[in-house]
Formats: C-alpha cells, sequence, structure tokens
C-alpha cells in the first residue's frame, strides 16, 4: 500500500474513539493507555515499597497512601515517589455524613471532609471525594424519605461550599459520588449542583453502576454512560469500576454489585468514554479479597484490549 494514502487513513482511524491516539512509525494507531487502580494489601512502611507494591499488581494508579495525620515530610516524600515512578494519587476517601440529622455526627464529618480535602491538596490527588450525605439517623449512606427535597440540596450547597471556602484548595478537587437515594442521583442533578455550588475546584466522581436505578438503565447502561461522559466528561477527576446483576426470580427491581465481569456493565463502552480523558484514573473497590481484585482487573483489561485499550 502506499503509505502516502495509508497515512489518511491511519489518521482517520487514530481519531476514531474521540481522543487523537498516536501512530506506531508504521501507521498503526498506538493503544491507548489507561490508568487502573485498586486497593493495596501489601504492607508498606516508605514510599519505595508502596510503588513496587502499587507496580506489581500492573497499576498506574493508587488510593491515596498516607492517612489524615501524616506530617507533611512523609506526604513530599509519597508525592515525589508517585510523581517519580508516573502513578496518579487518584483520590482521598472522606466518606462521612456532614448532613446527618445528628449534629455531632454532622460536625465530625465536616471536620473529615475539610481535613481530607487539604491532605488531597497537599499530596496533589485528583481528588477528594465523599458522599453528599443523608437524613437516615441510622444508615450514613441509607435512603430516607428527606433525601432527595429540595432543602436538601441546597444544605449540600452550602456544606460544600462551606468546605471549599475552608480549604481553598489550589490543586484538588472536592468531588461527591452520586447514589442512588440522595444528590447527586442522576446527571442532571449533578449538572444543577455543579451550577450551584459554583466553586472551581468543584468536580465529579464517576461511579455509573451507582446511577442505574431501574430496568431501562440496566440494560441500557452503554447509553447512560455515553451520556454520563457526554455531559460531565469535562469536570470528571476519578471514576470508580463496578459492575451489577438485577435478581430475576422476583417482581420488583433488585440490584446487586458485583465483581467487574459478573454483570452486564458495559466495559467496552466505559473505557473508550474514559479514553477520551485517559488522565483519570479507574478505581476497584469493594470486592472482599486481593484475589477479587486481581480478576476484576483481568476482566477489565481484557475488555480494554478488545476495545484497544491498554490498562
Amino acid at each position: 500500500m502506499n503509505r502516502r494514502n495509508f497515512s489518511k487513513k491511519a489518521l482517520a482511524a487514530s481519531f476514531a474513539l474521540g481522543i487523537g491516539s498516536q501512530l506506531t512509525a508504521w501507521g498503526k494507531a498506538a493503544p491507548i493507555s489507561l490508568r487502573l487502580g485498586g486497593p493495596i494489601y501489601q504492607k508498606y512502611s516508605e514510599p519505595e515499597a508502596w510503588i513496587q507494591a502499587v507496580k506489581a499488581k500492573g497499576y498506574r494508579a493508587a488510593y491515596c497512601p498516607v492517612g489524615l495525620g501524616a506530617n507533611t515530610t512523609e506526604i513530599k516524600a509519597y508525592e515525589a515517589a508517585a510523581k517519580k515512578a508516573d502513578i496518579v494519587i487518584a483520590e482521598v476517601g472522606a466518606w462521612s455524613n456532614p448532613i446527618s440529622p445528628d449534629t455531632d455526627m454532622a460536625k465530625a464529618a465536616y471536620q473529615k471532609c475539610v481535613d481530607s480535602l487539604a491532605l488531597a491538596d497537599e499530596i496533589g490527588a485528583n481528588c477528594c471525594v465523599n458522599i453528599s450525605g443523608s437524613k437516615n439517623p441510622v444508615h450514613w449512606a441509607g435512603p430516607h424519605a428527606d433525601n432527595l427535597t429540595s432543602e436538601t440540596f441546597e444544605q449540600i450547597v452550602e456544606v460544600s461550599r462551606k468546605i471549599l471556602l475552608e480549604v481553598n484548595p489550589k490543586r484538588t478537587y472536592f468531588v461527591l459520588e452520586p447514589m442512588p437515594w440522595t444528590y447527586p442521583d442522576n446527571v442532571d442533578s449533578y449538572l444543577k449542583l455543579i451550577k450551584a455550588i459554583a466553586h472551581p475546584h468543584f468536580g465529579v466522581h464517576m461511579d455509573p453502576m451507582n446511577l442505574i436505578t431501574t430496568p431501562t438503565l440496566f440494560y441500557r447502561n452503554a447509553d447512560l454512560i455515553r451520556d454520563c461522559f457526554r455531559r460531565l466528561g469535562p469536570h470528571i477527576r476519578s471514576c470508580h469500576g463496578k459492575d451489577i446483576v438485577i435478581k430475576e426470580d422476583y417482581y420488583m427491581p433488585q440490584f446487586t454489585e458485583v465483581r467487574p465481569g459478573l454483570g452486564v456493565l458495559d466495559y467496552q463502552v466505559f473505557l473508550k468514554e474514559l479514553a477520551k480523558i485517559p488522565e483519570i484514573p479507574l478505581m476497584m473497590e469493594h470486592l472482599p479479597s486481593e484475589a477479587e481484585y486481581d480478576l476484576a482487573a483481568a476482566h477489565i483489561r481484557a475488555e480494554g484490549e478488545k476495545a484497544g485499550i491498554r490498562l
């Protein structure tokens, strides 16, 4: 084939995913590389051991390696090690309920969010992530009749703004993971929150599984994923990779989270959409063992290979 003619075809192929992948010397589109990560089970007490543990799993992203209370010297050492090894610190978890009806719980949760966001900014993590919270007095992340009300929406806006203003992050973002029964519970409510909070360092945490709340969304989750990235893509700072099944021997919809590969989530579409923002990591979570994470990673990588994407 004439290489001049081939060049145009190769360039067209390289933009087929909308991401402009680089070409090899022979005109073949090089695989897109995404950042996959998950929990680290190997014990470590210094940055190099942590880096070795992350690389041993083939990960290019990781959860924050230090906890609240770490000193500046330790934080900077881990940040420097991550940069040298080309590991993205994806997120600092601030899991708590800052809108709890229990005032003491809400106060403690607010402070945890502030401290976690400050840590994320100091270590250079992509984001500090929490859920918005719940009015459930027993289950901190559970459903409640008052969760999806205009009053609760305004409280979420107020609390999020307050957290951001107190920390004033320069490098990281405060993000809220979507949940089925609290804001943001869909793309529209997330866009509404972004507009209402109106802070340049408020962003999006994308977990499409958490947005699957009906059989239609379950069976058409590829369309849901495309819509999430189309409308929220510029704001996304980190993603979670899970999977979902529906109970088939019951007359009302019941959904269950499962290991990636055991459900219906369209990972090829998920990865193709994520490849449009390739430095944003995909982090696995909620699995019971290291072996389960290895199986999940193998499935995600296999789906990526089918789509011309390396993880």
